[in-house]
């Protein structure tokens, strides 16, 4: 554990506000000190709140960031070795979330990597995220990002065997498809979206509303804009408090990019825009509100790098089966005004709120990476000063597929970038090809249900 510099208590009192509201007339039992691996999945320790209170900082081994999403290892650790070296995670207070679900009284604390020299671990997914936004400050330049977050809540599955079923809601009856925008399908869920708007209350997170997708028992949370760092924080915070919030009603609340064969994906759209740090203003609109040069240009950037930006925006081979013609995800990166068959859509709004969506992104992506990814794109294209391809009109879904449909394809891409690299940063591009490309093996040793059945005796 880190120097002893703290008093027990005395940080208590510069926790956020909706933290001091939590733990207001309580005492504070446990803190969890966490950080987002590759995948996204939380790693950390859980700490006696008295202990957090006498430490800056805690070990971690370097090895979490070469783990795959079944937990095995990519081969990821360099010229020297496998050495586990301990890195030094230090908190970010401004993270202090509570975690209303638990039996005691816990606060989650987001912890950033370092190396034994004080530098940032270039593959911790926050420190990715972090170099891209500061790559846009050094411009003059402040990325404001609004996601949205697709998820499913389903039946309890117990066996991988059987196929994941809708959840049973208030009627009895399982959750139906094809009820996009039902007040009567949310109400459905009622119980468990009370639970999630309540411990969303207790993170002090804003929601900017919660609507019942085309899926059977497929919801969207939105979340209000603002600066990237913060609002992949609270996606990641997000994914675990939705989670807990369905395990106390008995179903599973799953961000599988296509958990259902037969129902459309689940999307973590991103929503761009960018400001102009001295003047505040919004550079994709101009004095008279019209779109600047620069509005086109972060629209080129998209198109001509999300290709090398597919194997972090749709990371797992399950993340291929949601781009589906006809079917509510993008198969290509044609550019539209109000169009969702577009991979890059630009919605109705004001000049001052003038804005990119890219649609590509799964909700299955880490939302560090997926953000960090997204917005390297628009910042080469910023740069490059490209202009993108014609304004396409109509369903662009009749137009020609761009988008990788397998893994492995992504990653040749995502390897062969250069300038995706910079960006992002050469060591973290190195780590997560090698970590991907393992899971992408492991895959490849699992024998399907359909081989199984169509192959057996007939080949």
């Amino acid at each position: 554990m880190g120097a002893q510099n703290k008093t027990n208590t005395a940080w208590m009192a510069n926790l956020p506000e909706a933290a001091q509201e939590y733990l207001e007339g309580n005492r504070l039992d446990e803190v969890e000190c966490i950080i987002s691996d590759l995948p996204g999945i939380a790693r950390g320790k859980a700490v006696p709140a008295a202990k957090f209170g006498r430490q800056d900082f805690f070990h971690l081994p370097d090895s979490i960031f070469y783990q795959t999403i079944t937990g095995d290892w990519g081969e990821a650790a360099g010229d020297e070795g496998f050495l586990e070296r301990d890195m030094t995670l230090r908190p970010d207070m401004d993270t202090a979330k509570a975690a209303p679900w638990t039996g005691d009284w816990t606060l989650q604390v987001i912890h950033d990597a370092f190396d034994r020299n004080g530098e940032p671990i270039p593959f911790s997914p926050r420190n990715v995220l972090r170099r891209v936004v500061d790559l846009y400050r050094a411009k003059g330049w402040e990325p404001v990002v609004a996601p949205e977050m697709e998820f499913y809540l389903v039946a309890r599955n117990l066996d991988p065997a059987e196929k994941i079923k809708p959840m049973m809601g208030r009627s009895g009856r399982p959750a139906a498809a094809r009820q996009a925008y039902s007040m009567t399908a949310v109400d459905e869920f009622g119980p468990v979206i009370d639970d999630i708007y309540d411990f969303a209350e207790a993170q002090g997170f804003e929601i900017d509303g919660i609507t019942q997708e085309g899926g059977a028992g497929q919801l969207e949370i939105n979340l209000v804009h603002g600066d990237p760092i913060k609002l992949a924080d609270e996606v990641f915070f997000f994914k675990r408090l939705i989670r807990e919030a369905a395990l106390r009603h008995d179903c599973y609340a799953t961000f599988m990019a296509k958990p259902i064969a037969e129902e459309p994906g689940s999307a973590m759209h991103i929503h761009h825009s960018v400001l102009d740090i001295k003047t505040g203003k919004n550079i994709f609109s101009d004095a008279d509100g019209g779109e600047t040069d620069a509005f086109f240009h972060f629209i080129a950037g998209m198109q001509n790098h999300l290709p090398a930006a597919v194997a972090m925006l749709a990371p797992y081979v399950n993340s291929y089966r949601r781009y589906v013609k006809d079917n509510a995800a993008p198969i290509n990166l044609e550019w539209g005004r109000d169009n969702r068959t577009t991979g890059i859509r630009v919605p109705l709004s004001s000049p001052n709120a003038r804005r990119v969506e890219n649609r590509i992104a799964g909700m299955d992506c880490n939302p560090y990476l997926g953000i960090a990814a997204s917005l390297a794109a628009g910042y080469l294209g910023l740069l490059e000063k490209e202009q993108p391809s014609a304004l396409y009109k109509g369903d662009a879904y009749e137009g020609e597929e761009d988008i990788s449909r397998d893994l492995n394809t992504a990653l040749d891409i995502f390897d062969a970038s250069e300038k995706m690299h910079e960006v992002l940063g050469p060591e973290f591009a190195r780590v997560y090809s090698i970590v991907k490309r393992t899971e992408y093996e492991e895959f490849l040793q699992v024998i399907s249900p359909w081989e199984r059945e169509h192959l057996l005796l007939n080949v």
